[in-house]
């Protein structure tokens, strides 16, 4: 059985349409929907805006991260936001040359899903066990990205 299953793949693996292919990153640069991730990168932006405000998630994160109303409101508000915004934008060009202009509004969600879920939300939970952040908060940062890379994938995928 375990030979028939070997001389089985090596045989599928010749034949041509199953070769792997090397992502050409000039051609999914050119072929970037530019409005489509322009929109993209507002949509996560506002998703961010609304999930740390005090109306979702934002009176619970900060208290999870302990900063005081005074430590929030006396930092560098132009240089974070504008800095979110540009980190977004960067998201969502890369997101879109991963997808690729073929894409359609379920496969957008699908790979935005695993993006948030296997990528983002593993990375974020490796980073808060070695840093002992609590469990609320990962769930808090690790949902917002899930929502926040499908959301950029049905966008991405269905323009």
């Amino acid at each position: 059985m375990i030979v028939k299953a070997k001389i089985r793949i090596s045989s599928l693996t010749k034949k041509q349409h199953l070769k792997p292919t090397i992502m050409n990153l000039a051609t999914a640069f050119a072929e970037i929907n530019w409005v489509s991730v322009i929109v993209a990168t507002i949509a996560a932006f506002a998703i961010g805006g609304l999930w740390y405000s005090p109306f979702l998630f934002g009176t619970v994160w900060q208290k999870e991260l302990k900063l005081s109303n005074e430590e929030i409101q006396n930092t560098n508000m132009p240089l974070i936001f504008g800095g979110a915004f540009i980190l977004n934008f960067i998201a969502a060009v890369v997101l879109e040359m991963f997808i690729g202009k073929s894409a359609t509004w379920d496969f957008g969600l699908i790979a935005g899903l695993l993006v948030g879920i296997a990528w983002i939300a593993t990375a974020l939970g490796t980073n808060y066990l070695f840093a002992r952040k609590t469990f609320k908060l990962f769930l808090i940062d690790a949902s917002y990205f899930i929502v926040y890379f499908a959301v950029m994938g049905v966008i991405l995928g269905a323009w």
